[in-house]
């Protein structure tokens, strides 16, 4: 019988949070890879997924935490547990290779793409000049980056988010490690380079017979590379097994919970279950109290755009200029307690149209009529009554939110700025109904924005948009990053403001599946053009267009199950 390649065994982690205090990160988990095999790690934020990723590394904080006298992690038949320093240095990068999250936070931006992955094949195999240059070049052609001649003296910024992964994934198969820990690898990215990335791994496994252990919050994803699946929870192993028998017959309950709690392409209930509903019985019910859509010529139109066209520049030489056009002559109707879905992969233009509207860009041509006045017409002066009226949450509630101010702070600020309230009294009053109204507890206004998890400082966010009372809401890639149960609370959260103050959303994502649930109406973007708009419902299940059926044909497939 073949030994595994990686053994965990009885694995305990306890981290210290004080003096007096502590808690069990991972609670006695035990698992197996095999050679030339690919396993999930899969559950939310605070199961211990990368904190396993992390022991086998030898990453752990030696601050604060500590691996139990008991437990076991072999590789090739070695405690890398009992490893010193310099064993463990040997091992990571050579044989043992890891794929981080968020590729710009990973890869160094004042060093050259080319440096970074010639950086790995001097440190582990020896190569320097032209040989290290021209192996980065193959590993470049190999993970498919165009021109990697070229590309090779890039830096990070100048290569797009679904390229910088690339480039992460060339990085660690540089040294062909026997074991690849891919961790949330496609969390952030749009739904076409999530299968390239996801098509990409799978072919890298078997041309290299490699093993991989990969960490996911979405079982959705890893329906079509993984071989075994461990399913995880606060610290304990809920269930394991072959990926086919746990996608086609889930035993635990929280596995089923996280199958079925994202949204589906063709549903729409009224509110999205959460872990908990499924957990106490009440999904099924839920299911079928639906939710209708779409919009008619009689709803009111709150927002109006005409030929809208965005053009940056770049310099071109000594003298010349380049012109990238983000956004072609893009029009659409917006109507009063509506949703509008802008989908497309990246740099298709979304989010450019979205800042653009929020003057956040100056529009190179067009007209946006809010109220009947073309506010791309207007100065910065008449804008800003304006302003409060037209919101944005951004995708990122890590980086839009200041963390020297405490979350009362926070909300108030826009409020203080735009003279709303009387006093400070009155102002944090109002801060506590908003609070409230995003489901969170009073002691959050005392609070600082790295005490809260990512799910509640969207929360955050969107309380602070609320301050302003306004009429339309963008919001760009606002759940994209979070948990499938914790994404479902927020969208159910918007929908319930939507219904209650009858705002206008113009939701941006690259997630179709959560777009068709939240849309009335929903526009296709690529390269700056509107390729196609319509009812989501019709555009859905008949899309004309060749890119949008290429975009529908991405969507992995766990998730119409």
């Amino acid at each position: 019988m073949t030994a595994p390649l990686l053994s965990v065994k009885n694995l305990r982690v306890q981290f210290r949070i004080d003096r007096k205090n502590s808690f069990d990160a991972l609670k006695g988990i035990s698992f197996d890879v095999m050679p030339n095999q690919t396993v999930a790690l899969v559950g939310e934020s605070g199961s211990g997924k990368s904190v396993t990723s992390l022991a086998v590394l030898g990453l752990l904080p030696k601050e604060n935490a500590t691996v139990d006298k008991g437990s076991r992690i072999e590789f090739e038949g070695k405690n890398l547990l009992a490893l010193n320093n310099a064993e463990k240095r040997a091992l990571r990068g050579a044989k043992i290779s890891m794929i981080f999250q968020e590729p710009m936070s990973s890869l160094n931006p004042v060093f050259t793409i080319g440096y970074q992955i010639e950086e790995v094949l001097k440190e582990h195999m020896g190569l320097s000049g032209s040989g290290s240059r021209d192996k980065a070049i193959a590993l470049l052609k190999e993970v498919g980056i165009p021109s990697p001649e070229e590309r090779i003296d890039y830096y990070p910024h100048q290569m797009s988010g679904g390229q910088q992964q690339r480039v992460m994934i060339a990085m660690a198969i540089a040294c062909e490690p026997k074991l690849l820990i891919a961790d949330e690898p496609t969390t952030a990215l749009d739904v076409t380079i999530q299968k390239q990335i996801l098509d990409l791994i799978a072919a890298l496994q078997k041309k290299h017979g490699m093993s991989v252990l990969f960490i996911t919050h979405d079982l959705a994803v890893v329906a079509d590379i993984a071989d075994h699946v461990v399913v995880m929870r606060n610290g304990d192993i809920k269930e394991q097994g072959a990926a086919k028998d746990v996608f086609a017959a889930p035993k635990d309950d929280y596995t089923k919970a996280l199958l079925a709690c994202r949204p589906v392409v063709d549903s729409r209930p009224k509110r999205l279950p959460v872990i908990d509903d499924f957990m106490a019985g009440r999904a099924d019910a839920m299911r079928l109290d639906q939710r209708s859509r779409g919009v008619t010529e009689a709803d009111p139109v709150v927002l109006e755009v005409k030929g809208l066209c965005k053009d940056f520049y770049s310099r071109d030489g000594l003298f010349g200029k380049k012109t990238f056009h983000a956004a072609k002559d893009v029009s659409f109707k917006l109507r009063k307690g509506k949703t509008l879905g802008l989908v497309g992969e990246s740099g298709s233009g979304k989010t450019t149209v979205g800042l653009t509207l929020m003057r956040l860009h100056d529009a190179t041509k067009g007209e946006a009529w809010f109220d009947g006045k073309n506010i791309f017409a207007m100065s910065e002066k008449e804008f800003l009554p304006y302003k409060k009226r037209i919101q944005i949450i951004f995708q990122n509630p890590y980086a839009s939110l200041n963390p020297r101010f405490t979350v009362g702070q926070i909300i108030m600020e826009p409020m203080i700025v735009h003279g709303i309230g009387a006093n400070t009294d009155e102002r944090a009053k109002r801060v506590f109904e908003l609070l409230a109204k995003v489901g969170l507890p009073e002691m959050s206004f005392y609070k600082y924005p790295h005490e809260f998890s990512g799910g509640q400082r969207q929360r955050i966010a969107i309380a602070r948009c609320l301050t302003m009372k306004p009429d339309i809401l963008i919001c760009d890639e606002s759940v994209s990053a979070l948990d499938v149960s914790v994404q479902a609370q927020v969208l159910n959260l918007l929908q319930d403001l939507q219904d209650e103050f009858g705002l206008s959303f113009i939701f941006i994502s690259h997630d179709l599946a959560v777009v068709k649930y939240m849309s009335d109406e929903v526009m296709v973007m690529s390269e700056g053009n509107v390729v196609e708009q319509g009812n989501a419902d019709a555009l859905y299940a008949a899309p004309k267009a060749e890119y949008t059926k290429k975009l529908l044909d991405s969507i992995p497939k766990g998730l119409h199950g």
